[in-house]
């Protein structure tokens, strides 16, 4: 049975999931019909003239789809028309039968994900993200059920309640057999013993998990199924776990090396642009625990000084935030990471190989994955200043 577009999707989806996405992306199929077949998929950064030729060239065997990390439709449209920049390219792909993708923001957070190629890339071992994704926090509740039919009837009332809920699975709990002990007093409508005695019950402890925002539905489904009147339970709050995902990656080089060859080894990491790299800080400063954001990377920088990294390689580094970084250290008398500049695009095409990689291993060898190594950096000459005039 050949793969689908769907078939695809499902792999990219389960590498990238959806849900990391930030609020304002948009990510996901952009045009196609997920029940076509596809034995060709063409992954790119962006969504251009360039790599929609090369999807729908007959020369090289046109693809069924094509994946992208930036989006075509980031910013709402009141239509598509073929005489709009936008309109062309979807119109093209759709008489061609290239469906589109997109995994933007979900890409970035995911783990692996697109700072992990960058990482990668450049020769770091990776530790943490640099941001942290958050993780939602979780409760545990605790209860003690008389042993009987109870315990199931309680047991599937918390799990459809949303406790017991792990990863892929459901109905998790832990139980250990143990004795209650409890006095009725008047006024009180004991299920098992009487009022004024002391009981003393072989009862069932059960711990399940639960997101905390299903703590009151959980309590609820607990008093209505439970057998006593008065059914006693702990609910705790678990610590956060840490999180694999998130922006950016904080990762070690072999050995430490000065910021000059640092700053050669990212240049020749990456593909070449008119861009090219640069950096800010002390040549000779040696450099081994380094901060990585493919991407735009303005919003991380903070963090990258928090984690004491030697330096931050990302891209789109503006004039202002670079130099109050550097005049912060200075004034600290201490160093902040040095700053290591690339081109946008650059950053974040190994993120393509690894893309395609989850695409072969999802779909298995029936379908051919190509990587397109079109240079769709919008920059397209650069010329150096050494020559230039004196500043005045």
């Amino acid at each position: 049975m050949s793969a689908t577009v769907g078939d695809a999707i499902a792999a990219l989806e389960a590498a990238y999931p959806p849900a990391l996405a930030a609020d304002w992306d948009a990510v996901g199929l952009v045009c196609g019909d997920p029940d076509e077949p596809v034995s060709r998929i063409l992954v790119a950064v962006d969504p251009v003239v360039d790599t929609v030729d090369e999807a729908v060239d007959e020369a090289v065997g046109e693809a069924q789809l094509l994946v992208t990390h930036h989006p075509l439709l980031l910013r709402g449209v009141h239509g598509v028309g073929a005489d709009t920049p936008k309109g062309a390219l979807l119109h093209r792909l759709i008489r061609a039968g290239t469906a589109l993708f997109t995994a933007h923001t979900n890409a970035d957070s995911a783990d692996p994900g697109v700072s992990d190629a960058l990482a990668e890339a450049i020769g770091l071992r990776v530790e943490a993200p640099l941001v942290a994704a958050p993780t939602e926090p979780l409760d545990k509740i605790i209860t003690f059920i008389p042993v009987g039919p109870a315990i199931t009837a309680v047991h599937d009332a918390l799990s459809d309640a949303g406790a017991g809920r792990i990863g892929d699975y459901s109905h998790c709990s832990f139980a250990t057999a143990g004795t209650g002990q409890f006095k009725p007093l008047t006024g009180a409508n004991p299920t098992i013993g009487e009022v004024g005695r002391l009981e003393r019950v072989a009862e069932t402890k059960l711990e399940m998990v639960l997101p905390r925002h299903r703590r009151a539905a959980v309590v609820a489904a607990l008093r209505a199924t439970h057998p006593y009147e008065e059914p006693a339970f702990d609910l705790l709050e678990l610590a956060d776990i840490p999180s694999a995902r998130g922006l950016g990656r904080i990762g070690t080089l072999p050995a430490a090396e000065p910021l000059s060859a640092f700053t050669e080894r990212v240049a020749a990491a990456l593909p070449a642009t008119a861009w090219g790299v640069r950096a800010a800080g002390d040549p000779d400063r040696p450099i081994e625990r380094v901060a990585v954001c493919g991407g735009a990377g303005d919003s991380a920088l903070a963090d990258a000084v928090r984690a004491g990294v030697d330096a931050y390689v990302t891209a789109d580094l503006r004039h202002h935030p670079a130099a109050e970084h550097l005049l912060a250290g200075s004034l600290a008398g201490r160093a902040t990471p040095a700053l290591v500049d690339v081109a946008h695009w650059a950053s974040e095409w190994p993120w393509c190989a690894q893309a395609a990689d989850v695409l072969r291993r999802g779909l298995g060898g029936s379908v051919e994955v190509r990587v397109s190594h079109r240079r769709t950096d919008p920059w397209s000459l650069g010329t150096g200043s050494q020559q230039g005039g004196t500043p005045q």
